[in-house]
């Protein structure tokens, strides 16, 4: 575990798991979370034989609380210093929800040569909001209220989402894992409030379009159809479409934060994936 300095000086941490000469997995949380929130899966696949790499986005978990630069572009840009710095190449990148855009637009920002595949799991792409051309998206009134809601009492905000919607503890029979809940509130609360604050915008009206048509690595889409923070119809199905080299994996009734809740699921289909 380390940290790599950025060209606008921001410390980016990273964890970097394995033998070096392993092939590399790169994982990318979802907002407002860190490199924990990968623990299941990083296990998992270290013990498969894999190098496993993750990061915490710029003013998320452990890297610096800077109060500027929390966009797509910087996002893909920390995420180039993190590759140049570790010197991988051949890499598969993984990326969970705002962390799937920002796989996404790295790899069109940034070119493939150093991509192997990519899989992109309750991601935000193509685009979250409602628009005129994307009429399916949600209202901006709700990321507005995202944004009040943090601004108010971001503690209590980090409770009610993973107790409720995120990973489906709000639907009937389903029951709650304390530890989980607290976890995601653990890492929610160890970054940077205004990080968060404008990370909402950049997840949300980031329109990914033109960067998923240049992506020609294999991408794996995997998405829950119960998902109630990124909803399935508007996202996984479009993206996927919209891929040259594309591949949709639904799941009936799972929620946004499946990697967690469904972790043997969404490990064995991944391993599947790499593997192919």
């Amino acid at each position: 575990m380390g940290f790599v300095t950025t060209q606008d000086g921001v410390d980016i941490f990273y964890k970097d798991w394995g033998p070096r000469d392993a092939p590399v997995i790169h994982f990318h949380h979802g907002w407002p979370l860190s490199s924990d929130d990968w623990d299941a899966q990083m296990l998992f696949f270290l013990a498969q034989g894999f190098r496993v790499i993750a990061h915490d986005r710029r003013g998320h978990g452990r890297s610096s609380q800077v109060w500027d630069g929390h966009d797509m572009d910087h996002y893909a840009d920390d995420v180039l210093a993190v590759v140049n710095h570790l010197g991988t190449s051949n890499v598969v990148h993984v990326g969970h929800s705002t962390g799937g855009g920002e796989v996404i637009h790295y790899i069109a920002r940034h070119g493939q040569d150093k991509v192997s595949k990519a899989v992109l799991i309750s991601a935000v792409p193509p685009l979250m909001v409602q628009t005129e051309s994307n009429p399916g998206g949600l209202p901006k009134s709700v990321f507005d209220g995202f944004q009040a809601q943090l601004a108010a009492n971001r503690a209590q905000f980090y409770r009610d989402v993973p107790s409720g919607p995120f990973y489906g503890y709000n639907r009937p029979g389903a029951e709650p894992a304390e530890g989980i809940i607290a976890n995601w509130w653990r890492q929610g609360m160890i970054g940077g409030a205004k990080a968060h604050y404008d990370g909402i915008v950049a997840f949300s009206q980031t329109d990914f379009t033109e960067d998923l048509k240049k992506v020609t690595v294999p991408v794996l889409v995997m998405h829950g159809e119960d998902d109630q923070i990124v909803p399935y119809a508007n996202s996984a199905p479009l993206s996927a479409k919209l891929l040259p080299n594309g591949t949709l994996k639904s799941y009936p009734g799972f929620p946004h934060g499946m990697p967690t809740t469904q972790a043997e699921t969404i490990n064995a289909d991944l391993l599947a994936f790499i593997r192919e």
